[in-house]
């Protein structure tokens, strides 16, 4: 647990250091998602750097894809690409773009930045293992204002129809969207019931908290015959105290007083405005 917990504190680094330097991107909604990636890539999900593209291999989607940056992070740090590269994102030429790209970045299972595309390239990915007879397990984050999306829907009534309980969807769900809390624009509750109605097992759970992921994520499957969702209640720019839970941070790019402060609470060295 120790381990995976200073794993999450170097992503959280590294996510904000990447922003940062690049000159844009969404931190609060990378900054949420850090944990569960933490514990996917580097406890649970059968991935190998050195054979990205093995037919056998676990299957992560970043459905959320605005928040390709942690995705980056985390495969950097897995070794997937050398960690160096994070410093080109935001540069001409970059292979790290806004949102992840499967032709372009090693260890990206779906081109996703359009909300409501990565969930259904996901089911289809599970089913696909099912007809084919493979081992593999498929997870996929997505964003809960995503899920206001009818193609979420469409995808949520297809899964339980074929049994795809080698699937595991991972709702972000840290109550907001772009620039307001979601209950402001269309209002998800009861949330966890509409899955269970569309045939889904669920489970809810702090997406902060490393044991209790890891003891959901490590079950195999979750539910028998069933797709899972797991919804996992987050803090939106976890780790900096004016990013939390504050809506006008889901783009915008801190000054340089708040960048010192969010430097000192994350433990990076800033130097004539440069993270390292």
């Amino acid at each position: 647990m120790d381990n995976l917990a200073l794993k999450a504190q170097q992503i959280r680094k590294d996510i904000f250091k990447t922003i940062c330097n690049g000159g844009g991107g969404h931190t609060p909604s990378a900054l949420s998602i850090v944990e569960i990636l933490t514990v996917l890539y580097f406890e649970i999900l059968n991935v190998d750097p050195k054979a990205p593209r093995h037919p056998d291999r676990d299957r992560f989607v970043l459905s959320k894809g605005h928040a390709g940056v942690a995705l980056y992070a985390v495969l950097a740090e897995k070794g997937f690409f050398d960690k160096a590269l994070l410093g080109t994102f935001g540069k001409p030429g970059t292979m790290l773009g806004g949102h992840p790209d499967m032709h372009k970045v090693p260890g990206v299972e779906a081109s996703t930045g359009a909300l409501g595309h990565g969930f259904p390239f996901s089911v289809g990915l599970a089913l696909a293992g099912k007809m084919d007879k493979r081992p593999y397990r498929v997870f996929t984050i997505v964003g809960d204002g995503e899920c206001q999306e009818g193609s979420i829907w469409e995808a949520a009534l297809f899964a339980p129809k074929h049994g795809l309980d080698n699937l595991v969807c991972i709702v972000d769900h840290n109550k907001f969207q772009a620039m307001d809390h979601l209950d402001e624009i269309i209002p998800m509750a009861p949330f966890a019931d509409k899955w269970k109605a569309f045939g889904w097992a669920v489970h809810e759970v702090d997406g902060h908290d490393i044991p209790a992921l890891r003891d959901i994520f490590s079950r195999r499957p979750i539910a028998p015959g069933k797709p899972a969702v797991i919804i996992a209640h987050t803090v939106k720019g976890k780790g900096i105290s004016f990013m939390e839970n504050v809506p006008i941070w889901h783009y915008r790019m801190p000054g340089p007083k708040e960048l010192e402060t969010a430097a000192a609470e994350l433990g990076l060295v800033l130097n004539n405005g440069v993270l390292s």
